[in-house]
């Protein structure tokens, strides 16, 4: 799995003109489910992506998570963050998961976040559709997380 973590004052995703989810303070994770990924990276990334310190302390330090803070966390899927350019100029999407695979990992993925941070506070965009996503960058704080890659 490949997240891309923003951290945001607030965000809203729009599908068709019509506002699908909305959040203020928290997360913004496009996450990319890849052909490959388990159970095992789902765990991975929902225990990383809530426990990760990101947010300011009393001391402006990026000390608490967006559970600490009572954040929230907005979830859209995002295949293109397997997206290949090695060759040429169109990227290829082969390492992307076929929806048969994504959708329930995706959703088991929405799922546990709401598990661990709360339902009220995890909204989602619309697998597969095409969405307006609106956001304000809070730093900017962006963090790319792959869950292939566990080192250190």
């Amino acid at each position: 799995m490949r997240l891309l973590i923003q951290r945001v004052r607030e965000a809203r995703v729009e599908v068709q003109g019509h506002t699908k989810a909305n959040i203020s303070k928290g997360l913004l994770v496009f996450l990319g489910i890849g052909h490959d990924d388990t159970e095992d990276d789902l765990q991975y990334a929902v225990h990383k992506l809530c426990g990760l310190r990101i947010f300011n302390d009393a001391d402006g330090k990026m000390n608490l998570s967006v559970s600490d803070i009572n954040g929230s966390v907005m979830i859209v899927s995002q295949f293109t963050l397997h997206a290949s350019t090695k060759k040429g100029f169109r990227p290829s999407f082969v390492r992307a998961a076929h929806p048969d695979h994504a959708i329930p990992l995706y959703q088991q993925f929405v799922h546990k976040i709401k598990q661990t941070i709360g339902d009220e506070r995890t909204a989602e965009g619309l697998f597969g559709a095409m969405m307006d996503v609106h956001l304000i960058n809070d730093g900017p704080v962006t963090i790319w997380m792959d869950t292939k890659d566990k080192r250190g």
